[in-house]
């Protein structure tokens, strides 16, 4: 069982890579505490005024995560993925030190097996899943697409024609597609949650969940 931490727990990120950057850095912008750790001098460097703490250390190294306080974490990233050796070490140290929630980086299906073995409790694999979010976008029939491992889907589109100046509940999407009309974002206004009566006019975009298969079939509907 994955133990649950507070939503504003700080956070120590393995790695400044591209993926480890962007992460410690959006953290940063969302006001969460991070410690980033690097190895590599002038990436610490490079972020030492975009997140709140960063420190050159070893993380394959046990006794250099006791000596910068990683015990004390109780989220950690480790974004080394392309270094599979080092990022099981890492991953492996992390558990020795009781870390309650490990989010690891892998590059293949095999490498994400080890990581969960050693004790991650996340795995992420983000070029896999950006190949997979642009395989569904180069279409143009969505504009965004994200999907979820119970082949839950939300995607955002224009809205077929047959849906349009109708409420949702007289176009009978969810019963005909099996998808259903999550919200609506008119232009120049806020995001609004879909209702019954909700009308969509031609000038909306519409947030929609269902299945990968019954999502597809949707967005393929004429518009």
């Amino acid at each position: 069982m994955v133990e649950m931490v507070r939503g504003d727990a700080p956070v120590l990120v393995i790695g400044l890579g591209r993926f480890g950057a962007a992460c410690a850095g959006e953290l940063d912008r969302l006001d969460r505490e991070v410690l980033a750790i690097d190895e590599n001098l002038e990436l610490v460097q490079k972020w030492s005024d975009r997140v709140t703490h960063t420190v050159q250390a070893d993380a394959r190294n046990l006794d250099a995560l006791r000596q910068i306080g990683a015990q004390d974490f109780q989220v950690a990233v480790v974004a080394v993925g392309s270094l599979i050796e080092a990022s099981v070490l890492i991953t492996a140290n992390l558990v020795d030190l009781k870390v309650p929630q490990i989010w690891a980086k892998a590059v293949s299906q095999s490498h994400g097996k080890i990581l969960a073995r050693v004790g991650a409790n996340h795995v992420i694999y983000p070029e896999r899943e950006a190949g997979e979010r642009v395989a569904h976008l180069v279409s143009g029939r969505m504009l965004d697409f994200i999907r979820f491992d119970d082949d839950f889907v939300l995607a955002k589109m224009y809205p077929p024609k047959f849906i349009r100046g109708v409420g949702l509940n007289e176009s009978g999407v969810r019963t005909k597609y099996k998808v259903t009309v999550v919200g609506v974002k008119s232009p120049g206004k806020p995001f609004r949650y879909a209702e019954a009566d909700t009308v969509v006019t031609n000038h909306d975009l519409i947030i929609v969940s269902g299945t990968n298969s019954d999502i597809e079939r949707f967005a393929g509907l004429d518009r």
